[in-house]
């Protein structure tokens, strides 16, 4: 994804957690590109979703469970719809 710099200013924390889950963000002063946002190789492991991690630590009756992995799916594919 292409950001222009004011967007990028007023949307870094969602265009950091963009890069985190592997989204590729570009940042762009009036239309070339001049950074790229990309995670740590060796940043440590962490969930991407304060409510899947809550879910780990609490987990739901196995009727109503899901795993941490479906949650944090759809969830990208959420944000990847732009909802």
């Amino acid at each position: 994804m292409m950001y222009n710099v004011l967007e990028a200013r007023n949307n870094l924390s969602k265009l950091i957690a963009d890069a985190e889950s592997g989204v590729e963000v570009t940042i762009a002063r009036r239309g070339v590109p001049v950074a790229r946002l990309v995670p740590v190789d060796d940043a440590p492991r962490r969930p991407r979703n304060a409510f899947a991690k809550w879910l780990q630590e609490h987990p739901l009756t196995p009727e109503r469970a899901r795993p941490a992995d479906e949650i944090e799916a759809i969830i990208a594919e959420n944000r990847a719809a732009g909802a």
